[in-house]
């Protein structure tokens, strides 16, 4: 917590409390239970960096709606992301510029590129969603879904198991449709867990403009509750199709790649358990409150259980096709 305090990326108390809430090393050690200690933590601090970015400069700060503003910065922190001697006046930069070093102290070129990679495709998702919100658009299924899989961060998120594990997969293996898709739908079922987790505080505070639920409601005109219904069936239908293709995928993969594969399950699995507790989608107030410990219960099967791709959502077809192992 010492880093975050010092870091600078905080204007406020109340920033930094909002950001220690997050509790991202539960969350990410959840991902990488098999990290190393100095690994583990840079992964975090990321995660910190993450979240308080997002607040601050993404979700509901001031450039929120104006995408040209939101741009100019995004183009500065991205290259803060890729190399050392760029410079920004913004307080994000340096404390990024932090765990970047971090990250290049311990980690192979490949695997920091693949990061940096990753961190672009993020803030083009942002980007994307900045650019719905300053003109009143809400998106169509599809189009929320392929903005999702960029803006939800998960691109990054998962780039850091390799970085927190030490595990470098071969481009050959990585870089397989198969594995692609298997990281593209642990993204969106993690994010789709995420709409879920956060819907009640965003409704309540009226910043529920872009997720699954609200799209859904205005594709289909329906009540919220039936949008509910429709989009836990959608996560399930991809949860299910991630468990089959990971089961064909899983015997050929070398060691390293096995490790990924069980870093996105426990990313799917850790992200859904942090996000049912923690005060950044519980507490309602100004100040968050304390991490919420109750048992958490577990439906017996899927709420949709129907093979084949998602109707109206020809972007992550392809998730489905029957060659791909």
């Amino acid at each position: 917590m010492q880093w975050i305090a010092d870091s600078g990326m905080c204007a406020t108390d109340r920033e930094r409390a909002w950001t220690v809430a997050t509790h991202s090393a539960d969350f990410f050690a959840r991902f990488a239970p098999v990290a190393d200690d100095d690994r583990l933590l840079a992964a975090a601090l990321w995660v910190y960096w993450g979240f308080a970015f997002d607040d601050a400069r993404c979700d509901s700060g001031p450039l929120s709606s104006r995408p040209a503003q939101f741009n100019a910065l995004a183009g500065q922190v991205q290259r803060a992301c890729e190399t050392d001697s760029a410079v920004g006046s913004d307080r994000f930069i340096g404390a990024l510029q932090d765990i970047m070093r971090r990250f290049r102290g311990f980690a192979a070129p490949t695997q920091v590129s693949r990061f940096v990679h990753a961190h672009r495709a993020w803030l083009s998702g942002v980007a994307w969603q900045i650019g719905n919100q300053a003109v009143g658009r809400m998106p169509g299924l599809d189009d929320f879904l392929a903005m999702r899989l960029l803006s939800s961060g998960g691109e990054p998120t998962f780039a850091l198991l390799e970085l927190a594990t030490g595990a470098e997969i071969p481009d050959r293996e990585l870089h397989r449709p198969a594995v692609r898709a298997l990281t593209e739908m642990a993204i969106l079922v993690a994010a789709l867990d995420n709409d879920r987790h956060s819907l009640h505080k965003e409704l309540a505070g009226g910043q529920a403009d872009q997720n699954l639920y609200t799209v859904l409601m205005q594709e289909r005109s329906c009540p919220l509750q039936e949008a509910v219904t429709a989009g836990t069936a959608l996560r399930d239908r991809v949860l299910l199709r991630f468990t089959h293709l990971h089961d064909r995928v899983r015997p050929t993969a070398s060691t390293e790649l096995a490790g990924y594969l069980q870093g996105l399950r426990h990313g799917v699995r850790g992200n859904n358990e942090w996000g049912l507790r923690v005060p950044r989608y519980l507490s309602d107030g100004r100040w968050p409150d304390e991490m919420d410990d109750t048992l958490l219960t577990w439906a017996e099967e899927p709420s949709d259980s129907r093979a084949g791709p998602v109707e109206g959502a020809p972007s992550i077809a392809w998730w489905w096709d029957a060659d791909l192992a």
